[in-house]
């Protein structure tokens, strides 16, 4: 007689949605071909939108949904914050801030504040470091301490206490769409940076307050209209001077501390070519502000 099968245990997990399991290592081509794949359909995107292109923008957003959409993309990106893959990129803003990490940890009943726009993770550098008060943002959340969140809709601070000291854009900038659509995210930051005031510690007034922005090297070493030049030039209109820089084979890294609060008006930057060649890429910031 045959034995009877042994009825699996039911409890109250039974019922409830699968638990969020670790994704599968994703390899070093398969990673950066996922992520500049999503890039190219979000411009594309982009693109048809500003034509009222209804179809088009249908269809690219299909495209997208088969690569596995903004969670793949994501997936993708935390898998470049491995140590193996170049690793946590606030480390280097970290290691920057060294000088100040004193007046820093002096603030610990009211510490500083920093806004990561971007945030993939509740465990990086910055995160772990204790000296900050962070606030997390993304547009598709991963996480219990990340708010799923727009930056270009987030609301503007109501007063000085619910601004910034720093703000991370780590490899933000340039999932943006179009060339005036970064332009406006640059532009935004002015908003959330507390204004620049003297301390009494020249370290602090060295790097806050300030914006941290990380990019692929190939939006400014390898772009038709955009170099380091340009880039200064654009981010000194804003009232930012460069304070830390660092280029790598695949990354560049600025610190940016805000020193002029009357900048960000009446200078615009359009789309200018300053390197011809087929091999270039398309990045681009353009830069209207009104009037002041």
């Amino acid at each position: 007689m045959a034995l009877k099968k042994k009825r699996a245990s039911r409890n109250l997990a039974h019922g409830r949605p699968p638990v969020l399991q670790k994704p599968k290592s994703i390899s070093r081509k398969a990673t950066k071909t996922l992520i500049n794949s999503i890039h190219v359909l979000e411009k594309r995107k982009a693109q048809a939108v500003a034509k009222g292109n209804v179809a088009e923008v249908a269809k690219i957003n299909a495209e997208i949904r088969a690569l596995g959409g903004i969670e793949k993309y994501q997936q993708a990106s935390l898998q470049g914050q491995r140590t193996d893959r170049g690793g946590d990129s606030s480390k280097v803003l970290m290691e920057w801030l060294k000088p100040a990490y004193a007046a820093l940890k002096a603030a610990a009943d009211a510490p500083f504040r920093m806004l990561e726009v971007g945030a993939l993770s509740t465990t990086n550098e910055c995160s772990s470091s204790g000296l900050f008060s962070m606030e997390r943002i993304d547009l598709n959340s991963q996480g219990e301490g990340i708010l799923q969140q727009d930056f270009m809709e987030r609301p503007l601070p109501r007063d000085h206490s619910e601004r910034f000291d720093i703000i991370s854009l780590s490899l933000v900038l340039n999932f943006v769409p179009d060339a005036a659509g970064r332009g406006s995210m640059l532009l935004r930051t002015l908003e959330f940076l507390r204004k620049p005031v003297a301390s009494t510690d020249e370290k602090l007034d060295e790097f806050l307050p300030s914006l941290f922005l990380v990019l692929p090297a190939p939006c400014v070493t390898n772009s038709r209209y955009t170099d380091e030049p340009t880039l200064e030039a654009i981010m000194n209109s804003l009232g930012y001077v460069q304070t830390r820089s660092k280029i790598t084979q695949k990354l560049v890294y600025y610190l940016w501390t805000r020193k002029n609060t009357s900048a960000g008006h009446g200078e615009s930057f359009a789309k200018k070519e300053i390197r011809p060649g087929g091999s270039r890429n398309n990045f681009a910031i353009v830069l209207r502000v009104p009037p002041g």
